[in-house]
């Protein structure tokens, strides 16, 4: 009977799991598209109907209607209007990147409308008490609504997309818009299925505030963690979403009775309250493959194709450098107070450089750096204090962090050990384990508790410290180049713009990506740990998933192939963040993720391109061939010049 009880309580999770997992589902089903952005949009209209309820008083029934009625439908047509419909040509990359954009365009307004703040008093829709069944068990009305909800709209989702002429002219305009276009309202249809898709987000946001406390970050992850959900129904099922969803749930209520030993009850409860990250985790690992459309070439898109930087340039090619050089010694001189804002940028540009290597340099997108980073902090600060001089621990903690990169690397790539990933398969994997770090070794106290990093007297300075900072990024920097040029370059190169032209030019891709991956975790596990020993305390905030996500999009915006971008961005960020209100970094780096699906190589492209045309060598006076003839006219023409 205990048991029992634990397993209805564990369906109210699990309906709102499987409302958040069709929801992205039905959009993907629809719109054909993966929509990443799903948590954000859940996430803004919680907050609305947060304001509309505790702030503007209204009652919550008008609330939800105008939440979940204009608000949340309204956002999908936007969205659809603005950034989907004219991307609909480029491609996976393109709309990878567009879905990050939004997703840091909408957490954006939210911190810039409501400062980020966590709010425990979300309003619930669903009514107060229960039902008794039998004995002791009861069920809550609000699980019963929740089940009623669900069943509704699998049922109504699944009969319109397999019994109707509107799912057989939405499935065409999935499978060939273009075509379907001659035929069917395709722009008609396509608004549709993201004001759809967008309402079930609002629907799943608004049931999910009160359950967890209403907070940018945590709640756009926790929705996000669904997606095992959806991964575990490989995108096509939504009886399967539905029921895997509760089973789920479920379970992660009974694990609240299993009381081990002491010493292992903090990891109990850790499975307990993350039990759908590890589904999620699990899920990408032993799921054979996705019904994903273009899966293979994702990566290849945010970057001119064939695109390296020359061995050998030129001064008008070293301008930005020298340029950006001068910037960065320029809070040298400043006093300690306005100093202190400083010290993020080297580390947060060592972070940035590692996204280059391994998304710019070798195609393969990485969306879980923020881990790798986080680890090379926490390293860091163990080996600190457990005596490790300082300026030993600040480097060895990132070398720990490479083996770690290695074996993802492998077990990511590798045929015999795992499911071979690329495009966005792998950019959710590394999604997924940086998620799962996060919650199982950042969010745990022991491990991370009371770590304070103190510096050596000889950089307690901070002058001192930023100028080691910016040694460790012309360190990475020089690492970088060196990756970039001669022949490891141009296998790289060849990697990221066609796998198969490298295999046939006898490059190990294998031992290619593995090695991106370890470099990749390396460098992000310095600029982890430069972080740290700046702030001289380890804060797992500073290594959300979240975060990593808007680290990916300012990097790509900036062009994700060039390593003085990624310096440039993370000197932007660190600037207008601290220039400006919180929230108005990511409404920019949002809007230029948007706008880069069109523009792929960023501003970085764009900047190169414009010293190409300062270079480019002058135009010679062109010489003609003159018959007799011609050179008589042109004698006679010049004589009547000079008389």
């Amino acid at each position: 009977m205990f048991y029992a009880g634990l397993a209805l309580n564990g369906l109210a999770i699990g309906c709102v799991a499987a409302l958040a997992a069709v929801g992205l589902l039905a959009t993907y089903r629809v719109t054909g598209v993966f929509n990443i952005a799903f948590g954000s949009t859940a996430v803004f209209c919680a907050y609305v109907m947060w304001q509309c309820v505790r702030v503007w008083r209204m009652p919550v029934g008008v609330a939800a209607l105008l939440v979940l009625g204009i608000v949340a439908p309204g956002v999908g047509l936007l969205l659809e209007r603005l950034v989907y419909r004219p991307l609909r040509r480029s491609g996976a990359s393109g709309l990878l990147v567009a879905t990050l954009g939004v997703l840091v365009l909408q957490l954006g307004v939210v911190f810039l409308l409501w400062g980020g703040r966590s709010y425990v008093d979300a309003p619930s829709l669903l009514p107060a008490g229960s039902v008794r069944l039998t004995g002791s068990l009861a069920l809550s009305y609000a699980t019963i609504v929740e089940l009623c909800v669900v069943a509704l709209i699998a049922i109504v989702l699944t009969f319109l997309l397999r019994a109707t002429r509107v799912g057989l002219m939405v499935r065409a305009v999935v499978d060939d818009r273009d075509l379907a276009a001659a035929l069917v309202p395709a722009d008609r249809l396509a608004a549709g299925g993201w004001a759809f898709g967008s309402f079930l987000a609002g629907v799943a946001g608004v049931l999910w505030a009160p359950i967890y406390h209403l907070d940018p970050y945590s709640l756009t992850l926790t929705v996000l963690e669904t997606m095992g959900v959806a991964v575990l129904a490989r995108l096509t099922s939504l009886p399967v979403a539905v029921l895997a969803a509760l089973a789920i749930g479920i379970a992660q209520t009974e694990l609240t009775a299993v009381h081990p030993a002491a010493r292992w009850q903090g990891l109990v409860d850790a499975f307990h309250t993350n039990l759908f990250v590890l589904v999620l985790f699990a899920a990408l690992m032993v799921v054979p493959r996705l019904g994903i459309r273009d899966p293979g070439e994702i990566g290849t898109g945010l970057h001119r194709v064939g695109a390296r930087r020359t061995s050998n340039p030129d001064l008008v090619s070293r301008l930005p450098m020298g340029a950006l050089s001068l910037v960065l010694a320029l809070p040298l001189f400043f006093d300690p107070a306005d100093l202190r804002a400083s010290l993020a940028v080297p580390a947060l540009a060592v972070v940035f450089v590692s996204l280059v290597v391994a998304t710019g340099y070798a195609g393969q997108i990485s969306l879980g750096q923020a881990g790798y980073a986080g680890l090379g902090a926490l390293f860091m600060a163990k080996l600190a204090g457990a005596g490790v001089p300082w300026l030993v621990a600040l480097f060895l903690g990132p070398l720990l962090v490479v083996p770690l990169g290695w074996l993802t690397g492998a077990v990511f790539v590798n045929k015999g050990i795992a499911i071979h990933r690329r495009g966005l398969y792998l950019a959710l994997t590394t999604f997924a384990t940086a998620a799962v770090v996060a919650r199982f070794v950042f969010a745990q106290p022991v491990f991370v508790g009371g770590l304070v990093v103190s510096r050596p007297p000889d950089f307690t300075d901070d002058h001192w410290f930023y100028a080691l900072e910016l040694a460790c990024l012309l360190l990475a920097l020089l690492l970088v180049r060196s990756l970039h040029s001669g022949p490891m370059g141009r296998a790289l190169v060849a990697l990221r713009d066609s796998e198969a032209a490298a295999v046939s030019a006898g490059i190990d891709v294998r031992r290619m990506k593995v090695f991106v991956f370890a470099c990749a975790a390396g460098l992000a596990g310095l600029g982890g740990a430069l972080t740290t020993s700046a702030a001289q305390a380890f804060n797992p905030t500073d290594f959300d998933p979240v975060q990593g996500l808007v680290w990916f999009a300012a990097v790509a915006v900036w062009g994700v192939d060039s390593a003085l971008g990624a310096v440039v961005g993370a000197a932007a960020l660190v600037a207008v963040d601290v220039g400006t209100v919180v929230g108005v970094s990511g409404l920019l780096i949002g809007a230029g993720a948007v706008v880069l699906g069109r523009s792929p190589g960023g501003i970085g492209a764009a900047v190169r391109r414009g010293g190409d045309w300062l270079a480019r060598p002058a135009r010679r006076p062109t010489t003609r061939r003159l018959s007799p003839a011609g050179r008589a006219l042109a004698a006679r023409a010049r004589e009547r010049r000079a008389s």
